[in-house]
């Protein structure tokens, strides 16, 4: 009987070739690797030609039903890791193929405060490069393993080399007892069911103690009374970019696509790599020659002979493209990073991969509504008068639901009559979403529902539940609404603060605008609407009386998003009921803070019901009225933004510009310094010609000059205008030059 083992570095293209070399010479008839053996099951699926790296297995413990110990973690493999090439060997060669890791049930049932073993407080590649006199481990490393071609097995000497650092460790050798106690076990298990030749694949660390004496019984012991939680396991697809250093699920691989391009490339990989890196450029309709490429080529042959390595690396090729191939613009070598070096290559698993119902349900609708899912982000523009689309839209609001972001409203929110507008990207930790949500059903809308339902009796406040109700109709959940309107009529009929109710009010009125563009019922919602607005207009007042400035300003937000709302809404009785309700509120004397006052006043002019507007803003900005208050009167009467409308007025009404003009000029000067910048926050929002308008308008108040107000233009010069008149003539070719 014999045992090899092979210590590799994960995710190592030099590694991965020089793997399979080696097992093609030793023909084991077992391969151990190290993982989770939970997944032995699985192993199989490795040699399905729709399995296609990058992939990784899943492992999942679902917890108690509260959710409470709930986790996950993932084993990725690319096609250039060592431990995916040993796989498919041995599921190609048809020889048992076994993980020989610590079982994730043990590490999972470990607290999150306990070490898992993995913490290996000596770098061994660092000092290995220092004992070579190499100051930069990566650069060592990829100059004497991922970039070597041929040549001996490397895997004797890695072993010994590891084996004197481990002698030198101390604790740090003995910090992953359990794990390396397991894999010995899985070795003795492979050779006492009858097997001759055992290959051990497994991180260099490990290799000397998977290969050393150590009795059975004191790994018994060692791995006696562990914890163990439920576990369950799956393939998954992944990404380059999730295998990059800088992912939270990076397996330190900062360049995913070039250590791909190593291993798959089958000669010349610089040229290669820098013929790639034009293709890239040139699809950004940005111009690269071939001579370029041939000098970017020679240009990192030569910084490498410069540098004493073997073969041009990523630093060099990088470098070669920046100087010739990007001319020096970083925007271009960006481009290249995140196209080539790193890359977004999503792998795929075949459709026998053991799921959860809910899984298959996506990936059926994802096949019908020809949504494949994507690492790149991309936009997506959805016209909802289509069935197609409409299709589309609901599935994306029920996954989000779910809090599965595969889609992503662009803008943050996408409620738009006819049009959506969203940005996809598939993210492998989605799957676990999708895990987790397989709690509420077996099917996307079913369990939508439920999770629906669930928050509705978990809601917080009146506004989380009609954006909840919004929600369901976006998304077509029309069997959860009747709990998410129970619960809302119920926290409705005993709130009553009349601000919660405003906040609560615009997300049903765009519920009910867009109903019938989706195809869903209004009907359910009318009476919550119109309940709504009867208990608003009455507590209004109380509302909003009596309030410092932050309280008015919150205030003033609430009153503009319900007078927009129920504008949107186009219903004459609620809307005449809201504004008799602004009506009573200005008809009281005093209580209300300026901010609040002023814009009343502002849309009862809009709305044709102020007649008296210049009378109210003489009194508002009269010289008794304290400066502060005024000016706060001002800004609430002239807004910008988003209502708009404020500059214009000024502009063509010039009684209310004249009033405005007339108090700041009696300002004391104490208190034009005060409200100077209040009045710089109201005509910020103006636009700028809104602005070089009024103080043209403004300047003309005052001038005796003529030109000034109602002074008539002066007579045209004939003299003057003569060659002024005889250009436009040429121009529009009334009469030839002269």
């Amino acid at each position: 009987m014999t045992v090899e083992v092979f210590g590799v570095r994960h995710h190592g293209p030099g590694s991965a070739r020089a793997l399979r070399a080696a097992l093609e010479e030793f023909k084991p008839d077992a391969v151990l690797v190290e993982g989770p053996p939970e997944a032995d099951a699985l192993v199989g699926l490795a040699g399905d030609p729709e399995m296609v790296p990058p992939v990784a297995l899943l492992a999942y413990s679902p917890g108690d039903p509260s959710g409470e110990g709930r986790r996950s973690a993932f084993w990725p493999f690319a096609e250039f890791s060592p431990e995916w090439q040993a796989i498919r060997y041995g599921v190609g060669a048809g020889v048992t193929v076994r993980f020989c890791d610590l079982p994730a049930a043990v590490t999972f049932a470990a607290s999150p405060d306990e070490p898992d073993g993995r913490d290996v407080r000596l770098d061994p590649l660092g000092e290995l490069a220092r004992a070579a006199g190499h100051a930069d481990a990566e650069r060592w490393w990829d100059d004497v393993m991922e970039h070597r071609e041929g040549g001996p097995s490397p895997f004797p000497a890695i072993l010994d080399a590891m084996a004197e650092l481990r002698e030198r460790a101390g604790e740090a050798a003995v910090a992953e007892e359990r794990r390396e106690a397991y894999m010995r076990r899985t070795v003795r298990r492979a050779l006492r069911d009858g097997h001759e030749r055992v290959a051990v694949v497994c991180g260099a660390w490990h290799a000397p103690a998977v290969r050393a004496d150590v009795p059975a019984a004191r790994d018994d012991r060692t791995l006696r009374g562990l914890d163990r939680v439920r576990v369950a396991m799956t393939w998954v697809p992944w990404t380059h970019g999730r295998l990059a250093a800088r992912s939270r699920y990076g397996a330190g691989v900062a360049s995913p696509g070039w250590y791909h391009h190593l291993f798959t490339a089958p000669d010349r990989p610089v040229e290669r790599w820098l013929a790639g890196a034009a293709r890239v450029l040139r699809g950004e309709d940005l111009h690269v020659s071939p001579g370029q490429v041939i000098e970017a080529v020679r240009l990192a042959g030569t910084l490498a002979a410069l540098r004493g390595r073997p073969l041009p690396g990523l630093d060099e090729v990088t470098e070669a493209a920046r100087a010739v191939l990007c001319e020096g613009a970083e925007p271009r070598v960006d481009l290249l990073r995140d196209r080539l070096t790193v890359g977004e290559r999503l792998g795929s698993v075949p459709p026998r991969t053991p799921m959860v119902p809910l899984q298959r349900d996506l990936h059926a609708q994802q096949r019908r509504l020809r949504l494949g899912p994507s690492p790149r982000p991309r936009d997506r523009d959805l016209d909802l008068r289509r069935p197609f689309d409409l299709d589309r839209s609901r599935l994306l609001h029920r996954l989000r639901l779910l809090d599965v972001d595969w889609g992503v409203p662009a803008g943050g929110r996408s409620t738009g009559t006819f049009r959506e507008t969203w940005t996809l990207a598939w993210r492998p930790e989605l799957d676990v979403a999708l895990i987790e949500a397989g709690a509420f059903g077996t099917t996307v809308r079913g369990a939508a529902t439920v999770r629906a339902e669930v928050l509705a009796a978990d809601a917080a406040d009146l506004a989380e539940l009609t954006g909840l109700a919004e929600r369901c109709l976006l998304a077509d959940l029309g069997d959860a609404l009747p709990a998410v309107l129970r619960a809302l009529a119920d926290r409705a009929a005993v709130d009553a603060d009349a601000l919660h109710l405003m906040s609560a009010l615009p997300a049903l009125v765009r519920t009910l605008r867009y109903g019938d563009v989706r195809g869903t019922s209004r009907d359910r919602l009318r009476a919550v609407v119109d309940g709504l607005v009867v208990r608003i207009c009455v507590g209004l007042a109380p509302a909003v009386s009596g309030l410092d400035e932050d309280a008015a300003r919150a205030a003033l937000d609430h009153v503009d998003a319900v007078h927009g709302a129920l504008a949107l809404l186009a219903d004459d009785a609620c809307l005449d009921r809201w504004r008799r309700a602004l009506d009573r509120l200005v008809a009281r004397p005093g209580g209300l803070h300026g901010l609040v006052e002023g814009r009343v006043t502002r849309l009862l002019l809009d709305a044709g019901r102020l007649p008296d507007a210049p009378a109210r803003m003489a009194r508002a900005v009269s010289a008794g009225v304290e400066p502060a208050r005024a000016a706060a009167w001002i800004e609430g009467f002239l807004p910008g933004g988003e209502l708009s409308g404020g500059g214009l007025i000024l502009m063509h009404d010039e009684a209310l510009l004249r009033l405005v003009d007339t108090w700041l000029a009696e300002l004391p000067a104490a208190a034009f310094t005060d409200v100077l910048p209040l009045l710089r926050r109201t005509f910020g929002t103006f636009s700028a010609a809104e602005r070089r308008s009024i103080g043209d308008r403004a300047r003309r108040l005052h001038d005796p000059r003529p030109g000034g107000p109602g002074a008539s233009a002066p007579e045209a010069d004939p003299a003057r205008a003569e060659a002024a008149t005889t250009t436009v003539r040429t121009i529009l070719g009334w009469e030839p030059p002269k």
